[in-house]
């Protein structure tokens, strides 16, 4: 079964308004083929209503973050709820800048997994190994122990994108050889067909962040199981489209 390319674009704390109506204006004149390519862009909370409203159909809009609760005393956070309220479907977790800095646990990411996809919220979940995770050999075993908290309580990953992203990639410049990318998607594919079941081995869409720009992207493409991008600054820039773009190169 083929799987759709997925690019998609984290703005982090990125945008003043005026900032956000040009990137509005750049996204709703990019041209792609919606049956082949899936865009989902993820503004800071503040904005995403205004997006969504303001944005193409064809391309969706995601949390860059949501709580595993439905409501209550929890002064600063975001429901899954209340993004389904607001027709924002999807929801990224498990970032490694949420995992350090709010030392999120993976647990706590499988958590609020579990709670989005309940409420019809889609996934896209990261995990990634530390540069020096990756040079003591440990980058599977980083990598599937961050999935498997999720496989442990959640069975049906037809909503879910995987993510791969190296941390030491992300906004580093370095970037993943294709053949480095490859292997971890891989093994990722691999783990999938073990932990969770061959349907999602064969659906689930894998993609690829850490440093991805309009020069490098085609090359990532390629690889048989590079399902997409998870893409941070270059999806401020023009070069988004490229990327975006690059779907047309994908096997």
């Amino acid at each position: 079964m083929a799987r759709k390319f997925f690019v998609g674009g984290n703005w982090k704390m990125n945008g003043s308004a005026a900032q956000v109506e040009t990137l509005l204006s750049n996204l709703n004149s990019y041209s792609f083929d919606a049956s082949k390519a899936e865009v989902v862009v993820s503004p800071v909370s503040i904005h995403l209503s205004h997006v969504r409203s303001k944005l193409n159909k064809e391309i969706g809009v995601a949390a860059q973050n949501c709580h595993s609760k439905s409501s209550g005393a929890y002064t600063g956070e975001i429901s899954a709820e209340q993004l389904k309220d607001f027709g924002i479907d999807w929801v990224i977790l498990g970032h490694s800048e949420r995992r350090s800095l709010f030392h999120e646990t993976s647990e706590i990411v499988a958590e609020k997994t579990k709670h989005a996809l309940e409420v019809g919220v889609k996934v896209i979940l990261c995990c990634g190994e530390s540069e020096q995770e990756r040079e003591a050999g440990k980058t599977e075993e980083v990598v599937f122990q961050q999935l498997k908290a999720v496989s442990n309580i959640v069975k049906d990953w037809s909503n879910i994108v995987v993510a791969y992203e190296p941390v030491w990639a992300i906004g580093t410049g370095k970037v993943a050889t294709p053949q480095q990318a490859q292997d971890v998607h891989s093994e990722i594919r691999k783990w999938l067909k073990t932990e969770v079941s061959e349907k999602a081995s064969n659906e689930t869409r894998i993609i690829y962040g850490g440093s991805v720009n309009g020069a490098n992207c085609e090359s990532l493409s390629t690889q048989a199981d590079i399902d997409g991008f998870l893409v941070g600054g270059a999806s401020l820039k023009p070069e988004f489209k490229d990327i975006i773009a690059s779907y047309t190169k994908s096997q």
